[in-house]
């Protein structure tokens, strides 16, 4: 019985061993030319995949290609193509980093839906690269979307996170970090949370934004057009676009809104 089975195995392995040797013929095409996998052509000639081009806006083309000071000549004035590479910079340019821009977006609740509640958290870095986005479930029923200018739907609340997962996700990135948004108390508020005021760039008190509205707070729409010379919000507001307006504006005049800051900060000699 065994001698049987083992005579059987050999037999059948035998088979199975012929059949591993059998090498595939190239696939052909209707003209009869041989076809070849790109990857593998690619393998054997060793070029590299072509990436894909992203198109940026005026806001994130500025942002993202300059490191450090950036000129208004530096804003283009139309959307552009560019071939984002995931390697080297590029990743540096995706982490959290020094700065922080935060925007959030509000719907309304209450009887005539007056009242506010937030919806939406977003928060991008130094490059304008978004690090935080999410939909919030609002605490109480909405009355009133606000869509037409917070962009938030009914839809948006299937992948909404909670309240709680907004304020403590938010509290752990601004964490040590230097905040940067447009009357940032609203948005800081509305999440229950606070900042130290010296890590604080917000860019409706910086004098020379307030100076085009008489002195009185204006809005980033208005900062956005005057000093980048990009309309922004043009239907529903985008918490990212905005976000990133507000990097922009601070990174234009980033020398002299930290040199503000420091004086503010500067507490005056004691005279004896």
């Amino acid at each position: 019985m065994t001698t049987t089975l083992s005579s059987n195995w050999k037999k059948l392995s035998s088979k199975l061993n012929q059949g591993s040797k059998v090498t595939k013929q190239p696939v052909k095409g209707k003209n009869g030319k041989t076809k070849i996998k790109k990857a593998e052509l690619e393998n054997t000639l060793n070029i590299t995949p072509t990436l894909q081009k992203s198109t940026l806006s005026p806001i994130e083309l500025a942002l993202w290609t300059k490191e450090n000071d950036i000129n208004v000549s530096d804003i283009a004035v139309q959307t552009e193509k560019i071939t984002l590479i995931p390697q080297g910079n590029d990743i540096r340019k995706k982490e959290p980093g020094k700065y922080l821009a935060m925007d959030c977006e509000f719907v309304g609740v209450g009887p005539e839906g007056t009242e506010s509640a937030l919806a939406r958290v977003s928060i991008v870095n130094f490059y304008g690269h978004t690090v935080f986005d999410k939909f919030v479930k609002p605490r109480e029923r909405v009355t009133d979307w606000r869509t037409w200018v917070s962009g938030v739907t009914p839809k948006h609340m299937n992948e909404a996170i909670s309240f709680q997962e907004a304020q403590n996700e938010t509290s752990k990135l601004l964490e040590g970090r230097i905040l940067v948004g447009h009357a940032i108390h609203h948005d800081l508020d509305a999440l229950f949370l606070s900042h130290p005021k010296s890590r604080i760039r917000d860019t409706s008190q910086y004098k020379p934004f307030r100076s085009i509205s008489m002195g009185k707070t204006p809005s980033l729409k208005k900062l956005s057009s005057h000093f980048l010379k990009i309309d922004i919000q043009g239907s529903a507001h985008s918490s990212v676009e905005d976000a990133r307006a507000t990097m922009l504006l601070f990174r234009l005049h980033r020398k002299e809104f930290e040199q503000s800051i420091r004086t503010q900060n500067r507490k005056p000699e004691k005279t004896s």
